[in-house]
């Protein structure tokens, strides 16, 4: 660092001491007393010259002391803090009272003093006559049986015991009893075309056999057959329907681009008319509209024409709701109806059998989601076999029994959630741009 040194000839310039301020413009000196910093430029200089270190380069430990020892004028100011002993010094200074283990090491419990001890009878054993019993029970001989009646109350209907909070305080309020709904008693109801109960494990006919019989076997592949066709000629109308729907869609998108067309070549045939470039080179007299603010009787027509077109819109979708309203009680009415026809027809169907069959409902859906398909339990001619060595089992016993308890009513369809709902998460860019510090 250079050493810097006064200027030759007056060691001290001209100043003005007595100065208490410099706001004012008045106040604005050209000789200002400068004698501190050149006291401070005096020792930086002698510094320079002993070799001395700066504040900024010297080491901590050469700036700072860590006091471990404590002002010992403190408890002579505050004597109150000082007679004040910490909540953990306390607890460890108190006694238990269970004495201490003591150090020396005890003589062990096989060691006695020669004295012989009377003999006792062992209590602890299981005796001859209680081994017996128990291996007649474990043969499942029993002197006792106990009888198993069944329980004429309902134990999880039991009331619960009353806390005594209640009695101790009772402007409290008392909780209400849990009312169990109406449907809990009721039977659940059959999804069969039929309305009659389905069973839990259904007996299946002939056709369902590995070795069926001939007839029988026929009808069911008939039967089958023909319900695939059906649904192949659904599949297929249904796409006929989807591609005449997106050619009706693209053809009214080209209308619309060739009218757009036409408008964009009209519109750019009257601006070249306007302008001058009619075909005969005829020259027109434009008048040119000046724009102008439009009248109070203006404002008002526009106003009430707004006005009769929202009345007359909303008198619109007010028809369209009450024809809505008419249609649903139509449509209620028509479901009693079916409804009614359907309850007439059981009554009269009689059937020797008093079981529904879940190969026709009487509904598909139930709440959001459809009912799964039955599974096509059919073999295929060329895949019957004559011997059980060969044969191949079939079908799923938890997906049969699952859409069983759906047809009898006893669950709810439901779909399959594979993961379960996340928290939603924000991620953020850290500023670590702003976390800088000064050397």
């Amino acid at each position: 660092m250079p050493v810097l040194k006064k200027a030759s000839g007056n060691p001290e310039g001209p100043s003005q001491y007595k100065q208490p301020s410099r706001k004012g413009k008045k106040a604005w000196r050209k000789n200002v007393d400068v004698t501190e910093v050149e006291k401070g430029l005096e020792e930086v200089n002698e510094k320079v010259i002993r070799g001395e270190k700066f504040a900024s380069e010297k080491q901590s430990t050469d700036l700072f002391t860590l006091d471990v020892v404590g002002d010992s004028s403190i408890p002579k100011k505050f004597p109150k803090l000082a007679q004040k002993v910490l909540k953990a010094d306390e607890i460890l200074a108190r006694r238990s009272a269970v004495p201490a283990v003591a150090p020396r090491k005890r003589s062990g419990d096989k060691t006695t003093d020669g004295i012989l001890h009377v003999k006792r009878q062992r209590t602890q054993y299981v005796t001859q006559k209680e081994l017996v019993r128990l291996k007649k029970v474990a043969d499942g001989h029993h002197e006792s049986t106990v009888e198993v009646v069944d329980a004429t109350y309902d134990v999880w209907d039991a009331p619960p015991e009353e806390k005594k909070v209640f009695e101790e305080l009772p402007f409290l309020p008392k909780p209400e009893k849990k009312k169990a709904p109406k449907t809990l008693h009721e039977q659940p109801i059959s999804l069969a075309a039929n309305g009659k109960h389905i069973p839990a494990v259904p007996k299946p006919k002939g056709g369902h056999s590995y070795n069926p019989a001939f007839t029988d076997y026929q009808e069911r592949l008939i039967e089958e057959s023909d319900k695939a066709i059906e649904a192949e000629k659904k599949r297929i109308e249904e796409l006929n329907a989807e591609r005449l729907k997106l050619e009706a869609a693209a053809r009214s998108a080209a209308e619309a681009e060739a009218a757009e067309a036409r408008a964009d070549l009209s519109e750019w045939e009257e601006d070249s008319a306007w302008e001058g470039f009619e075909s005969g080179g005829e020259e027109l007299s434009v008048k040119v509209k000046k724009p102008r603010r439009k009248t109070q009787a203006e404002r008002n027509r526009i106003k009430r024409r707004k006005e009769e077109e929202r009345k007359a819109k909303h008198e619109a979708a007010m028809k369209a709701k009450a024809a809505q309203a008419q249609r649903i009680k139509e449509i209620a009415l028509e479901v009693a109806e079916r409804e009614r026809a359907l309850e007439l027809a059981k009554t009269e169907i009689s059937d020797e059998s008093e079981e529904g069959d879940d190969t026709e409902l009487r509904r598909r859906q139930l709440g959001k989601f459809k009912l799964p398909e039955k599974d096509l339990e059919l073999v295929l001619p060329d895949e019957l076999q004559d011997s059980l060595r060969l044969l191949k089992p079939e079908g799923n016993l938890l997906k049969d029994r699952y859409r069983n308890m759906l047809v009898r009513g006893k669950l709810e369809s439901r779909r399959k959630i594979p993961f379960r709902k996340q928290a939603k998460t924000k991620v953020t860019e850290k500023w670590s741009y702003k976390d800088f510090t000064m050397d």
